[in-house]
């Protein structure tokens, strides 16, 4: 059986903004069958079951990491999801120079380092606008905010590449959603959990024996 642990932030601590208290490793383990049937058999539950760990906490930052791994020892059979970087440019990196992306670059890199799980998932992070400056909200002037997270989903690539990790494309996906993906201006709705889920199937699934299929 496998393990799902899951580290950092709302995207993957979601389950309080929507009715069903659905988040995406939820959906790893076992599907909803009734509310998202394109799903159905393309879940843990149908390739030897798994169990989820859900260590993310909503709100979460990088200085948050090193906490929820506190008491990780020994996963076993294990997989871990990582999403971190949203609430650090909410935060202060949006209008950051230089040195908070490298203390922030220090921080989940050691996290990455300390990790005892493999394989590591890691994505980088979405944007709420899906890529339409008329809907910035951040009050961060859009070149400064757009071109400050490029600057950390670039960062993001780099570790998961020099760590060795998966890089899960979340920004790129979100891009083509709807803003029926988002509730709270910024948060996954329940469709956002699905999609968030998606993204992160499409890699988990390579670990599964022969035949399992990634939803599209």
């Amino acid at each position: 059986m496998l393990t799902v642990f899951t580290f950092g932030d709302s995207v993957l601590d979601c389950g309080h903004y929507n009715r069903y208290g659905v988040s995406p490793g939820e959906l790893l383990v076992r599907n909803r069958d009734d509310l998202f049937p394109e799903f159905r058999g393309q879940d843990l539950s149908a390739f030897g079951g798994g169990r989820l760990e859900q260590l993310a906490q909503d709100g979460g930052t990088v200085n948050s990491l090193a906490r929820q791994l506190r008491g990780v020892r020994d996963p076993g059979k294990a997989v871990a999801l990582v999403s971190v970087g949203g609430n650090d440019l909410l935060q202060g990196l949006l209008m950051d120079t230089g040195p908070g992306f490298d203390e922030f670059r220090r921080k989940l890199s050691a996290f990455l380092t300390a990790l005892p799980i493999r394989p590591v998932f890691i994505a980088n992070v979405y944007d709420p606008t899906m890529g339409d400056d008329r809907h910035n909200f951040t009050g961060v002037p859009v070149e400064r905010a757009r071109g400050n997270h490029r600057r950390i989903n670039d960062l993001i690539a780099g570790l998961a590449s020099e760590h060795g990790s998966t890089l899960i494309d979340l920004h790129g996906h979100f891009l083509r959603g709807e803003a029926s993906w988002f509730t709270s201006t910024i948060e996954p709705s329940l469709r956002g959990a699905s999609e968030v889920r998606r993204c992160y199937w499409r890699e988990l699934v390579k670990l599964l024996p022969a035949g399992a299929e990634a939803a599209p």
